[in-house]
């Protein structure tokens, strides 16, 4: 995972969810109709702890010194760490969460096996992304050289995302997506719907 832009602009990052708060409590809620309630959990790649401060997510996982510091300031338990080799034991987690960060992987297929190693047996993996296929993903992807954060990012479409975790062994999926226009324009927080194709923000719970 290439986090040396993070390093450098964690500040200007997390900034950017209290100037765009529309697009963030969007966001918000559609983990949130999908994340399962109570047990063990943990963010991988949790950031600067935007979410999982929000969503009561207990320990996160974060290669980027900054974002630890950051999301500790948040309440969050940090451990170093990337998904593709998680410091954790098996079976320990009833849930993870991976939020906007699957671009950034160097192998997502490893770290979808990781996350299904930490899981318990019912256990669940949540992952939110920018939808590729999307008509606000498609203008990410074809502009991610012109930003700081995405200029080395992989977008994915959900059906991709869905292939991958059913080749890591997961089952039973749900779908959710948001932000349906630009973040800019947003006078309040969009909907959350079922499925994809529409929303550039889309949530995919699989089980174990």
């Amino acid at each position: 995972m290439k986090i040396s832009q993070y390093e450098k602009h964690a500040a200007d990052y997390d900034d950017w969810f209290s100037k765009n708060r529309f697009a963030y409590e969007s966001e918000i809620r559609a983990v949130r109709e999908l994340l399962p309630a109570g047990g063990a959990g943990v963010e991988i790649g949790v950031g600067t702890g935007r979410f999982a401060g929000e969503l009561g997510v207990p320990l996160g996982i974060e290669p980027s010194r900054s974002m630890r510091d950051l999301a500790r300031q948040r309440g969050v338990s940090v451990v170093c760490g990337k998904a593709e080799e998680l410091p954790l034991r098996d079976a320990r987690f009833d849930y993870a969460l991976m939020v906007t960060v699957i671009c950034f992987f160097e192998d997502v297929d490893r770290a979808f096996r990781e996350a299904y190693r930490v899981l318990k047996p019912s256990g669940s993996l949540v992952v939110a992304f920018i939808d590729r296929e999307s008509p606000l993903g498609r203008k990410y992807d074809e502009r991610k050289k012109e930003t700081i954060y995405y200029s080395n990012a992989t977008f994915r479409s959900a059906a991709e995302v869905r292939r991958l975790l059913s080749g890591a062994g997961f089952r039973s999926f749900s779908e959710r997506q948001t932000i349906f226009g630009k973040h800019g324009e947003m006078a309040e927080p969009d909907p959350v719907r079922e499925g994809h194709g529409d929303g550039c923000f889309v949530v995919i719970r699989a089980d174990k």
